[in-house]
């Protein structure tokens, strides 16, 4: 049975975060989780948020064990980007993206 659990609008670029979430596609959820707790990025933070919860519904919802779990699919979209201007020299203008990610991840039981 597939268990999904989804974070929006999260204010870190999904470059950053696909790094955290390459590492953990695939394997057992307490292994994802260690690798996520020691991997010492902001990103891995906000992974780490969207795997426990994912965790919870297997548990909470559908009575899953922990044990039997895995990452079947780790997903994260692009979301919408906030535009800043930073003025520049001259008089001129250069827009900032801050940019925005959808995280999702996918557990699955063995």
């Amino acid at each position: 049975m597939e268990v999904k659990a989804v974070v929006k609008y999260v204010r870190i670029s999904p470059f950053k975060v696909r790094s955290a979430v390459k590492l953990i596609k695939g394997r057992q959820v307490d292994e994802a989780m260690g690798i996520l707790d020691f991997m010492g990025k902001r990103s891995a933070k906000e992974v780490r948020k969207v795997l426990k919860s994912a965790l919870s519904n297997a548990q909470n919802n559908f009575d899953l064990s922990r044990e039997s779990l895995y990452v079947k699919e780790a997903v994260v979209g692009k979301g919408p980007a906030f535009k800043r201007v930073k003025p520049r020299a001259r008089g001129r203008a250069d827009v900032i993206r801050r940019r925005t990610s959808h995280i999702a991840v996918t557990l699955e039981s063995r």
